[in-house]
Protein backbone atom coordinates (compact mmCIF):
# COMPACT_ATOMS: atom_id res chain seq x y z
CA UNK A 1 0.00 0.00 0.00
CA UNK A 2 2.88 2.50 0.86
CA UNK A 3 4.58 1.74 -2.45
CA UNK A 4 1.27 2.67 -4.05
CA UNK A 5 0.99 5.95 -1.95
CA UNK A 6 4.66 6.93 -3.06
CA UNK A 7 4.30 5.96 -6.70
CA UNK A 8 0.72 8.21 -7.00
CA UNK A 9 3.00 10.75 -5.37
CA UNK A 10 5.84 10.48 -7.72
CA UNK A 11 3.18 10.72 -10.52
CA UNK A 12 1.17 13.12 -9.71
CA UNK A 13 4.63 15.89 -8.65
CA UNK A 14 5.98 15.11 -12.35
CA UNK A 15 2.90 15.42 -14.05
CA UNK A 16 3.15 18.96 -11.89
CA UNK A 17 6.73 19.67 -13.48
CA UNK A 18 5.44 18.83 -17.15
CA UNK A 19 2.26 20.92 -16.91
CA UNK A 20 4.63 23.79 -15.52
CA UNK A 21 7.37 23.12 -18.78
CA UNK A 22 4.07 23.17 -20.94
CA UNK A 23 3.40 26.78 -19.64
CA UNK A 24 6.94 27.76 -20.32
CA UNK A 25 6.81 26.99 -23.67
CA UNK A 26 4.22 29.15 -24.40
CA UNK A 27 6.13 32.46 -23.01
CA UNK A 28 7.93 33.34 -25.98
CA UNK A 29 11.85 34.33 -25.80
CA UNK A 30 13.51 36.19 -28.48
CA UNK A 31 13.98 33.19 -31.03
CA UNK A 32 11.47 32.12 -33.20
CA UNK A 33 9.87 28.46 -32.43
CA UNK A 34 6.74 26.94 -33.65
CA UNK A 35 5.24 25.88 -30.08
CA UNK A 36 4.62 30.08 -29.54
CA UNK A 37 1.47 28.90 -31.43
CA UNK A 38 0.62 25.43 -30.11
CA UNK A 39 -2.59 27.02 -27.94
CA UNK A 40 -3.84 29.38 -30.86
CA UNK A 41 -7.39 28.07 -31.73
CA UNK A 42 -9.19 28.30 -35.04
CA UNK A 43 -12.38 27.96 -36.17
CA UNK A 44 -12.71 25.49 -38.49
CA UNK A 45 -16.16 24.05 -40.11
CA UNK A 46 -17.76 24.98 -36.45
CA UNK A 47 -15.09 23.95 -34.01
CA UNK A 48 -12.31 25.15 -32.34
CA UNK A 49 -9.66 23.25 -33.24
CA UNK A 50 -5.81 24.13 -32.83
CA UNK A 51 -3.70 25.80 -35.29
CA UNK A 52 -1.41 22.96 -35.76
CA UNK A 53 -4.49 20.71 -37.29
CA UNK A 54 -5.38 23.10 -39.80
CA UNK A 55 -1.92 24.64 -40.98
CA UNK A 56 1.48 23.67 -41.42
CA UNK A 57 3.99 26.21 -38.56
CA UNK A 58 7.67 26.21 -39.40
CA UNK A 59 10.44 28.51 -38.58
CA UNK A 60 11.95 30.86 -41.13
CA UNK A 61 14.59 32.43 -39.56
CA UNK A 62 15.39 33.29 -35.49
CA UNK A 63 12.76 35.79 -35.96
CA UNK A 64 10.05 35.03 -38.62
CA UNK A 65 6.93 31.75 -38.07
CA UNK A 66 4.99 30.98 -41.45
CA UNK A 67 1.86 29.53 -41.23
CA UNK A 68 0.60 27.81 -44.32
CA UNK A 69 -2.92 26.70 -43.79
CA UNK A 70 -3.27 23.31 -45.83
CA UNK A 71 -6.63 25.15 -47.35
CA UNK A 72 -6.98 28.54 -49.26
CA UNK A 73 -10.29 29.43 -47.25
CA UNK A 74 -8.39 29.03 -44.18
CA UNK A 75 -5.67 32.22 -44.43
CA UNK A 76 -7.87 34.77 -43.62
CA UNK A 77 -9.44 32.79 -40.79
CA UNK A 78 -5.65 31.64 -39.61
CA UNK A 79 -4.60 35.24 -39.40
CA UNK A 80 -7.55 36.95 -37.24
CA UNK A 81 -6.87 33.79 -34.92
CA UNK A 82 -3.26 34.13 -34.31
CA UNK A 83 -4.16 38.27 -34.15
CA UNK A 84 -6.37 37.97 -31.30
CA UNK A 85 -4.99 35.54 -29.62
CA UNK A 86 -2.96 36.82 -26.39
CA UNK A 87 0.52 36.52 -27.89
CA UNK A 88 0.80 40.39 -29.42
CA UNK A 89 1.49 39.02 -32.61
CA UNK A 90 1.08 40.71 -35.61
CA UNK A 91 1.03 38.33 -39.00
CA UNK A 92 1.67 39.24 -42.36
CA UNK A 93 -0.26 37.00 -45.79
CA UNK A 94 1.26 36.57 -48.75
CA UNK A 95 -0.57 34.42 -50.80
CA UNK A 96 -1.20 31.25 -48.90
CA UNK A 97 1.55 31.72 -46.75
CA UNK A 98 1.47 33.84 -43.45
CA UNK A 99 4.90 35.16 -41.85
CA UNK A 100 4.67 35.91 -38.30
CA UNK A 101 7.60 37.86 -37.47
CA UNK A 102 8.33 38.06 -33.93
CA UNK A 103 8.79 41.51 -32.47
CA UNK A 104 12.56 41.85 -30.53
CA UNK A 105 11.89 41.49 -26.72
CA UNK A 106 12.61 45.06 -24.83
CA UNK A 107 14.44 45.17 -21.18
CA UNK A 108 11.45 45.64 -19.68
CA UNK A 109 9.54 42.82 -21.11
CA UNK A 110 12.11 40.65 -20.63
CA UNK A 111 12.04 41.70 -17.17
CA UNK A 112 7.73 41.04 -17.09
CA UNK A 113 8.61 37.58 -18.78
CA UNK A 114 10.56 36.66 -15.89
CA UNK A 115 8.27 37.81 -13.16
CA UNK A 116 5.23 35.54 -14.88
CA UNK A 117 8.16 33.15 -15.09
CA UNK A 118 8.74 33.07 -11.47
CA UNK A 119 4.51 32.92 -10.64
CA UNK A 120 3.92 29.50 -12.89
CA UNK A 121 7.08 27.91 -11.27
CA UNK A 122 5.41 29.01 -8.13
CA UNK A 123 2.14 27.57 -8.60
CA UNK A 124 4.01 24.50 -9.88
CA UNK A 125 5.96 23.85 -6.15
CA UNK A 126 2.43 25.00 -4.49
CA UNK A 127 0.85 22.08 -6.75
CA UNK A 128 4.23 19.95 -5.41
CA UNK A 129 3.53 20.32 -2.19
CA UNK A 130 -0.03 19.68 -2.53
CA UNK A 131 0.55 16.57 -3.70
CA UNK A 132 2.90 15.81 -0.70
CA UNK A 133 0.30 16.73 1.31
CA UNK A 134 -1.72 14.32 0.22
CA UNK A 135 0.19 11.28 0.28
CA UNK A 136 1.13 12.03 4.02
CA UNK A 137 -2.61 12.65 4.40
CA UNK A 138 -2.94 8.59 3.12
CA UNK A 139 -0.01 7.67 5.10
CA UNK A 140 -1.97 8.86 8.26
CA UNK A 141 -4.86 7.35 7.35
CA UNK A 142 -2.83 3.87 7.12
CA UNK A 143 -1.94 4.57 10.32
CA UNK A 144 -5.35 5.32 12.02
CA UNK A 145 -6.56 2.00 10.51
CA UNK A 146 -3.42 0.09 12.08
CA UNK A 147 -2.24 -0.64 8.50
CA UNK A 148 1.12 0.62 9.14
CA UNK A 149 3.32 0.92 12.29
CA UNK A 150 4.50 5.02 13.42
CA UNK A 151 8.22 3.64 12.48
CA UNK A 152 7.22 3.14 8.38
CA UNK A 153 4.90 6.19 8.93
CA UNK A 154 8.11 8.35 9.92
CA UNK A 155 9.77 6.34 7.33
CA UNK A 156 7.11 7.20 4.37
CA UNK A 157 6.78 11.20 5.37
CA UNK A 158 10.61 11.38 4.43
CA UNK A 159 10.72 9.32 1.60
CA UNK A 160 7.58 11.80 0.84
CA UNK A 161 9.62 14.81 1.33
CA UNK A 162 12.34 13.29 -0.60
CA UNK A 163 10.58 13.60 -3.67
CA UNK A 164 9.06 16.72 -2.99
CA UNK A 165 12.60 18.04 -2.94
CA UNK A 166 13.62 16.46 -5.84
CA UNK A 167 10.83 17.72 -7.56
CA UNK A 168 10.77 21.42 -6.45
CA UNK A 169 14.75 21.31 -7.08
CA UNK A 170 13.84 19.86 -10.88
CA UNK A 171 11.37 23.00 -11.21
CA UNK A 172 14.59 25.63 -9.74
CA UNK A 173 16.70 24.38 -12.24
CA UNK A 174 13.95 25.01 -15.32
CA UNK A 175 13.22 28.27 -13.86
CA UNK A 176 16.46 29.46 -13.75
CA UNK A 177 17.34 27.59 -17.31
CA UNK A 178 14.00 29.95 -18.30
CA UNK A 179 14.99 32.76 -16.53
CA UNK A 180 19.04 32.67 -18.44
CA UNK A 181 16.62 32.48 -21.93
CA UNK A 182 15.10 35.28 -21.43
CA UNK A 183 17.47 37.39 -20.49
CA UNK A 184 19.38 37.09 -22.90
CA UNK A 185 20.02 39.49 -25.59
Amino acid sequence: MLKEIMKDADERMSKSVAAFQGELKKIRTGRAHTSLLDHVTVEYYGSDVPLNQVANVGVEDARTLTVAPWEKQMVPVVEKAIMTSDLGLSPATAGSVIRVPLPPLTEERRRDLVKVVRHEAEGARVAIRNNRRDAIHHIKDLLKEKGITEDEEHRSEDEVQGLTDKHVAEVDQILAAKEDELMEV
